[in-house]
């Protein structure tokens, strides 16, 4: 899988994912980085790429001319199934279903946005995704870009080391995943469940459900609803 990134600032890439379990991955070739320097499609010697908003506004926009000029370029270069996404704020959450069917491309083409953000024109244009990794705002799609990454790769066959990791994570079953403990059995007074130590793998993998719903439902309701809908589902379906 290939992940072709349109910045401002390729020097920060690969940053964090250059270590790690996305670092040894990256060693592998399990996934593949490429930075395009969006200021090498300007048009002056400044390397202008941004200019003031119409109508008004603080801040700068990123000029569609100066984006659909890297856009072409990048795109000229990838003949396997691949997407657009433009990171932003204003764009549909990243969640692990998203990330799910983004690794299913061959490739992907990530925008990163900086100052207020770029021309709409640009994004309708090319009918780009927006996604947002969070209700917050960044310096720049640089930082986000990382997290959309890093949570791609996880999914990425081979990547991890015990296959049985992926199924027990957070969010896979729309579920949160069950509290984990390890040694010393007893720390400030405190044990780890007796459950855990019984060697009664049904027993632990009902705690461990437990343990998830009630999680789930305490700190995520939206996502306990999800888990009640698909359970009741499936429950009809095998009916």
């Amino acid at each position: 899988m290939k992940f072709n990134v349109l910045t401002l600032f390729p020097e920060m890439f690969p940053g964090p994912l250059g270590f790690s379990l996305c670092g040894k991955a990256l060693e592998k070739k399990l996934f593949e980085i490429e930075t395009v320097n969006i200021r090498d499609f300007a048009k002056n010697k400044a390397k202008t790429v941004d200019d003031v908003p119409f109508g008004g506004g603080a801040g700068m926009l990123l000029r569609p001319d100066i984006l659909q000029k890297s856009l072409e370029f990048t795109k000229r270069k990838i003949k396997k199934k691949n997407t657009t996404i433009y990171l932003s704020p204003g764009g549909k959450k990243l969640n692990h279903q998203l990330a799910k069917n983004l690794i299913k491309f061959d490739e992907i083409i990530i925008i990163c946005g900086r100052y207020e953000g770029i021309d709409n024109r640009f994004l309708n244009y090319n009918s780009i995704d927006e996604i947002s990794v969070g209700d917050y705002v960044l310096s720049g799609g640089e930082i986000a870009s990382f997290i959309l990454i890093d949570t791609c790769v996880r999914l990425i066959p081979n990547v991890l080391g015990n296959k049985k990791s992926l199924s027990s994570e957070s969010f896979n079953n729309n579920l949160l995943e069950y509290p984990q403990y390890t040694q010393p059995f007893k720390w400030k007074e405190i044990s780890v469940p007796e459950v855990l130590r019984s060697g009664n793998h049904q027993k632990i993998s009902d705690w461990r459900l437990k343990k998830s719903i009630e999680k789930t439902k305490k700190i995520r309701p939206d996502l306990f609803e999800l888990y009640l809908k698909k359970k009741n589902k499936e429950e009809l379906w095998i009916c």
